[in-house]
């Protein structure tokens, strides 16, 4: 007689498996982007004279190629700093606790294939014959071990693809680590640059100032004998003073810079002191390579690639609940009025049954589900194309940047050496009595102005090699997906 159920439940289990293998909804496919062939600016001179050498911009160094970018900079104190980014920003630490629990939840949802065992053992006493026992006193002891199975077998596929999705979320969040890191590390990089370029701005304010105490003496003494006037002091004076307080205010913003770094680095500013340091180092040759390949290199368009397969999963989910779910559900165990009795054969109980449960009517709810899942779709193909479009902007940005600020600097350099000119005209001049003081003032006020734009110059051009490093990925590239 109990031929039967079995052969019931081993052809339910067949066609369970069988349909096991269907997947309500549609299979995901990357998103098409516009991507033109090459970038509209055209890399700096230094670069494309590398790859007219036959250095390609896919192959950057080692160290670049595995996220270390900073390296390029070959700056042993940014380099020590840089380090520091990785395990001790906070913000970093964090995005890496949320790709965690994303990982966690992977294995949850991976869970929900399988079967659920458990055990619930129980000792009652009273008047019973449940599970086959007999009561042959008034108020016997039974001993049940009753052990429970139950599966839901994905049918239509949405524990799968819930799977499938959580496993994409996870790979969003890993790849949303990488862009944390790069973030921090480039804004750490900026913040470097920016405090020595005020370093640099002080170098000139102080060889300034050291001059002008020289032409305040000189001043004084052509006073003293008679050859200049009190005018001619004030003026000098003026200058000094003004140029002693510009050095005195560019240290407000070194100390933020320094503060900045400090908590970029994981530490209070009170730990953290960068010693003076004049930049001297034009910026690097960056790899840039082509727009295509931004695809793969930048961690915040792959976060948001894995957002939309995520999102296409939950289309899949919310159409599987059109259809009906099985479950199964069994149990066996062992029961008996005596411990020594509770583990023999006669004493066993098993049953086993399926459950089939379908909605047949929720007025439109099903279907306002998909539309909404299908709207939260397209809305994660409009962030990730325009995510794309963004990336291409940024590079060409600091592209362009990079090739203008360069040929800007070298005007300047000109600017700076006609100045020099200038000044040593027009000193020679006043110390001959043929020029007034005005003169020299003015040719020393367009030297400072020259030479501080030089060295502002210089900042501009390594934070836009920081930036177009950043925009171009830093060295982070789609391999680096957790398996």
């Amino acid at each position: 007689m109990r031929t039967r159920p079995t052969l019931f439940v081993s052809a339910l289990t067949v066609v369970t498996l069988t349909a096991a293998g269907c997947a309500i909804g549609p299979n995901y496919r990357q998103p098409s982007v516009a991507s033109p062939a090459a970038f509209k600016e055209q890399p700096p001179a230094p670069f494309q004279e590398a790859a007219a050498a036959g250095w390609k911009s896919s192959q950057p160094r080692d160290a670049y190629a595995k996220g270390r970018w900073w390296e390029l900079y070959d700056d042993a104190a940014l380099n020590a700093l840089e380090e520091q980014v990785d395990v001790s920003n906070q913000n970093v630490l964090q995005a890496e606790a949320l790709y965690r629990q994303a990982e966690a939840a992977v294995r949850v949802s991976r869970a929900a294939l399988f079967p659920t065992i458990t055990a619930d053992p129980a000792v009652t006493t009273g008047n019973s014959t449940s599970a086959g026992i007999s009561s042959h006193g008034s108020n016997p002891t039974v001993f049940t071990m009753p052990f429970t199975a139950s599966w839901a077998p994905d049918l239509w596929g949405s524990i799968r693809r819930g799977v499938t999705a959580s496993t994409a979320t996870a790979e969003s969040l890993a790849a949303n680590v990488g862009n944390a890191r790069l973030l921090f590390q480039s804004e750490l990089a900026q913040d470097y640059f920016g405090l020595h370029g005020l370093d640099g701005e002080v170098a000139v304010l102080t060889r300034t100032a050291a001059s002008y105490t020289e032409y305040l003496t000189l001043t004084q003494n052509r006073f003293t004998f008679g050859v200049a006037s009190d005018l001619d002091v004030a003026q000098a004076e003026t200058q000094l003073y003004g140029v002693q307080a510009q050095m005195i205010d560019l240290g407000v913003q070194r100390a933020a810079f320094e503060h900045a770094i400090a908590i970029l680095t994981g530490q209070a500013p009170a730990e953290v002191t960068i010693p003076p340091l004049t930049l001297i180092n034009a910026p690097p040759v960056v790899p840039v390579g082509i727009p295509s390949e931004l695809l793969e290199r930048r961690p915040d368009i792959a976060s948001t690639e894995r957002q939309v397969a995520a999102a296409n999963e939950q289309i899949g989910i919310a159409m599987a609940a059109f259809y009906p779910n099985l479950s199964l559900t069994g149990s066996a165990g062992f029961a008996g009025t005596s411990l020594a009795q509770w583990f023999t054969w006669p004493s066993r109980f098993w049953s086993v049954g399926p459950q089939l449960a379908a909605t047949l009517f929720d007025a439109g709810r099903r279907r306002g589900i998909v539309a909404e899942q299908q709207a939260a779709y397209d809305a994660t193909v409009a962030t990730y194309r325009q995510t794309v479009l963004t990336a291409m902007q940024q590079v060409e940005d600091n592209l362009a940047a990079l090739r203008i600020l360069s040929d800007e600097a070298d005007k300047v350099q000109q600017t700076v050496q006609a100045a020099n000119r200038a000044l040593a005209i027009s000193d020679a001049q006043y110390r001959a009595g043929t020029a007034s003081y005005l003169t020299v003032i003015i040719a020393q006020a367009t030297l400072l102005t020259a030479e501080v734009t030089a060295v502002t110059l210089l900042t501009r051009r390594l934070t836009a090699s920081v930036l177009l490093i950043q925009a171009v990925g830093g060295g982070w590239n789609a391999s680096q997906f957790p398996t």
